[in-house]
């Protein structure tokens, strides 16, 4: 770990499978597990969506840097962020300094077949969500490898198999 740090943290676009392989992972190493999403959503006590509906993309960014602020300053955790979340330059400074960047790379045709049921993502809510994935690929992509320690490719892939590979860069398979 750099600097110190004993905090993993999880970017990547939606469906690349930060939460289940987050879950898994904090499990093998004695970590505590956090989704920033989830957790936003029970400091607030309402959807993410009722948060994009009354206070619109920057309302929303503001309040998931402050709950990843608090998050990244916690201890021996793993913490699954939001795909945007590196849209905000405060966000991926913290992130870098903070702890190890797993970047969880997913294909296109991945995201759709594991996101075609989803209504609980206010972006993929409208007419084609293909092309808003492509669009967020595009304006996301160089960010997750900016601040990325290590590119995890999660097709076709299991949990435990995506965990493991991460255990083995960490040195601890």
């Amino acid at each position: 770990m750099k600097k110190g740090q004993n905090n993993i943290f999880l970017v990547g676009p939606m469906g690349a499978g930060k939460t289940s392989v987050g879950r898994f992972l904090a499990a093998q190493l004695d970590k505590a597990f956090y989704d920033s999403d989830e957790e936003l959503e029970k400091k607030l006590g309402v959807s993410l969506t009722w948060v994009f509906d009354l206070e619109g993309m920057a309302g929303f960014r503001q309040r998931e840097k402050d709950m990843i602020d608090e998050l990244s300053q916690l201890n021996n955790i793993v913490l699954s962020t939001g795909g945007g979340c590196v849209e905000t330059p405060a966000v991926r400074e913290m992130l870098h300094q903070r702890g190890v960047v797993v970047y969880m790379e997913v294909a296109l045709e991945t995201q759709l077949s594991r996101l075609k049921r989803d209504k609980k993502r206010p972006l993929l809510q409208g007419e084609n969500p293909q092309e808003v994935l492509i669009r967020l690929w595009e304006e996301r992509e160089p960010f997750y490898e900016q601040i990325a320690d290590l590119i995890i490719v999660t097709d076709h892939r299991s949990i435990r198999d995506v965990c493991e590979d991460i255990l083995k860069w960490l040195g601890r398979k």
